[in-house]
């Protein structure tokens, strides 16, 4: 174990990870201030406390507004018209910022999804080439019995990522798409 408690890691996990951590520090510094305040304030929004908290304010708004309605002074009786305008605008604005920080959230999950992909065509790359050399071993060593291998021939050839793109796509366009009458069915 290193002085942080963590055990050692190979050289390529430990490259990987501040690769990884690299990623998520570039999406960090390039959010804009308005970007990180409203990240903040989800963060704080998400919170189980604020439930609580919403919940109380809610609750001393209508009984304030019962007890004052008591004497006539109510600032909003019964039916709480002005509490239902304050909590209508505040979903709204909930809603606003939640789609702002999942917008910004996917922009990561965009690049992340791109480098899983680009290291799967990679390491299917790497794998048909390490086939190849073992195939290639297998018939320069006259220690080892050579026959032909017609499935370790077909995975010497990486996949094309094109092809597969098209295959994918013939595929779903030859599906049906579901039709709203077959979800009531």
């Amino acid at each position: 174990m290193d002085e942080n408690g963590r055990q050692d890691l190979p050289g390529n996990v430990d490259e990987n990870v501040q690769a990884i951590a690299r990623l998520h520090a570039a999406h960090a510094r390039s959010a804009t201030r308005a970007e990180r305040v409203v990240e903040r304030l989800v963060a704080l929004l998400g919170r189980p406390a604020f439930a609580g908290v919403l919940t109380l304010l809610v609750a001393a708004w209508t009984g304030t507004n019962l007890w004052l309605g008591r004497s006539g002074h109510a600032f909003d009786p019964p039916p709480f018209y002005l509490l239902d305008v304050i909590l209508a605008l505040m979903a709204v604005y909930m809603t606003v910022v939640i789609l702002i920080v999942q917008r910004r959230a996917q922009t990561l999950g965009d690049h992340r999804e791109q480098l899983v992909l680009q290291l799967s065509i990679l390491n299917d790359q790497k794998t048909a080439k390490l086939i190849a050399l073992i195939e290639e071993l297998r018939r320069d060593d006259p220690s080892i019995r050579n026959r032909r291998d017609d499935h370790a021939n077909e995975l010497t050839r990486p996949a094309d990522p094109e092809a597969m793109l098209e295959v994918i796509r013939d595929s779903h366009e030859r599906q049906p798409e579901p039709g709203v009458l077959d979800d009531l069915g």
